[in-house]
């Protein structure tokens, strides 16, 4: 069977062979992953098998469909550091008494009754700071979700929290890669793209602090056992304020626009040296083995020693894996031809405005499905959706929009996507646990498709009033 080549070198299958490949991989994760509550690992694996079977037997050579897989294994590499880099960070910083110091100091000033919404709140304005929500999570949302247990709150709901909140940020700051790629991609400027998510943006976060405020005033505090936590810490740790400098450093470091690697290395070589001054933990060997498999401490109570006894490069490992397999194949739909041969076939049918915006959010949010890949949601439907943005006369920025909530949100509610992967490496819970209670991440993409829809709502959306927007270069985007 021959296959034609695109202009940019893809592959181009047939829609029918598309949604062959497509289905078959969705029936190898769903049931297993959701159905029987495996983890994403073989899955994943027997997917990408099934994928590149599929493309073989569509005509194929066996070297075009290892290098699909290849250039997208190569776009993991990146994350991969990341994480490696977040696990021992973990580590260093549960020696260095930074989270511990965190949680003494949390758990003296936070209320255990509004515990969930502060705890969105906060992670809110960090991110907002620093414009990741990796780093958030890897920082502040360990503590807090650490700290959840000792207040009389479910850790899946505190996570759920930090995590709402963290992609808050993720999507509304400028310091943001996302919302700088988003905005990008669409070609219109960063301050109009981010006044614009506001539309969408403020209804999802409003309703997500009322779900948060009912959650937090049901939750009944354990008072002995939140003393009990911070006697434990008291005596496993000198508790002090220069204990707080690595999260400093962090912070000041992101915000000035310091790359997130470099942050965190700077991050674990100041915790180190808070470790050595205020710890007692000087000993270089000891240093080697925490990075490497983790703090592991003795304390009095269990639940201080399954807070704090964790990190290190080892515990990454399988999130790792993780990525590596999810990227390959993702190579192999986006490389292979499988994506762009369903766009094309779906974009094309489509009539009405209102049709066209819900089809981009579906569009991101199945890219994110079936690659895990957050880049590779927004970049791909923006490419294939500009064009009829344009000819329909739907502003630009109504792309961008959507792309942010249907592909930057909905990435980290995805087992096998790399920021629910990199969630969970961090606070340590599973995507599947967290996410009924990430309220703002499933509420945003539902308020987009609400404003392409609802006659009250869908004028701006759809461009029936002007909004303005230029792109990078400030010239006027058509309509």
């Amino acid at each position: 069977m021959s296959l034609s080549t695109s202009a940019d070198g893809h592959k181009r299958l047939g829609f029918g062979q598309s949604v062959t490949i497509f289905f078959a991989i969705l029936l190898i994760l769903i049931i297993p992953i959701l159905g029987w509550h495996a983890e994403p690992h073989i899955p994943l694996i027997a997917a990408s098998v099934a994928a590149a079977g599929f493309l073989l037997l569509f005509g194929l050579s066996w070297d075009e469909v290892e290098h699909a897989f290849v250039r997208g294994l190569q776009a993991s590499v990146q994350p991969a550091l990341l994480l490696t880099l977040i696990g021992i960070l973990i580590a260093v910083w549960m020696m260095s008494g930074t989270v511990a110091t965190l949680l003494y100091y949390g758990t003296s000033l936070f209320q255990p009754q509004w515990f969930t919404l502060s705890a969105l709140l906060l992670t809110v304005i960090v991110s907002m700071f620093v414009g990741s929500s990796i780093t958030t999570v890897g920082t502040f949302g360990v503590a807090l979700v650490g700290m959840a247990a000792s207040m009389g709150v479910s850790p899946a709901i505190a996570a759920g929290a930090v995590v709402s909140g963290a992609c808050f940020g993720d999507k509304m700051s400028p310091l943001s890669d996302t919302t700088n790629f988003a905005s990008a991609v669409t070609r219109v400027t960063i301050p109009d793209h981010i006044r614009n998510m506001t539309k969408t943006t403020v209804p999802a976060f409003l309703l997500t602090c009322a779900a948060f405020t009912l959650i937090g005033s049901s939750s009944v505090p354990d008072m002995e056992a939140l003393e009990a936590l911070q006697r434990d810490i008291g005596q496993s740790f000198h508790v002090t304020p220069w204990a707080l400098l690595p999260l400093a450093v962090v912070l000041i470091a992101a915000f000035k626009r310091v790359p997130v690697a470099l942050s965190m290395l700077l991050g674990i070589g100041s915790g180190l040296a808070i470790a050595a001054l205020f710890q007692h933990a000087s000993d270089i060997r000891q240093w080697i083995g925490v990075m490497q498999y983790g703090f592991s401490g003795s304390f009095a109570l269990e639940d201080t020693a399954r807070i704090m006894n964790r990190g290190g490069l080892q515990s990454m490992a399988g999130t790792i894996a993780l990525i590596a397999i999810a990227f390959g194949m993702g190579g192999l739909l986006q490389y292979g031809g499988v994506i762009p041969a369903l766009f094309e076939r779906l974009v094309a049918p489509i009539r009405s405005k209102e049709s066209l915006v819900v089809a981009s959010g579906l569009s991101s949010i199945g890219v994110n499905a079936i690659t895990g890949e957050q880049y590779m949601s927004i970049l791909l439907p923006g490419q294939l959706f500009a064009d009829e943005y344009d000819k329909r006369s739907i502003p630009r920025l109504t792309l961008s929009r959507t792309l942010e909530d249907c592909g930057t949100l909905v990435n980290p509610l995805i087992p096998w996507g790399v920021s629910g992967a990199m969630m969970t490496g961090a606070i340590g819970l599973p995507v599947l646990e967290y996410a009924p209670y990430a309220f703002f991440l499933w509420l945003s993409p539902l308020v987009t498709f609400a404003f392409a829809l609802l006659p009250g709502l869908k004028r701006s959306t759809l461009g029936l009033k002007s909004v303005p927007s230029k792109d990078s270069n400030g010239r006027d985007i058509p309509r």
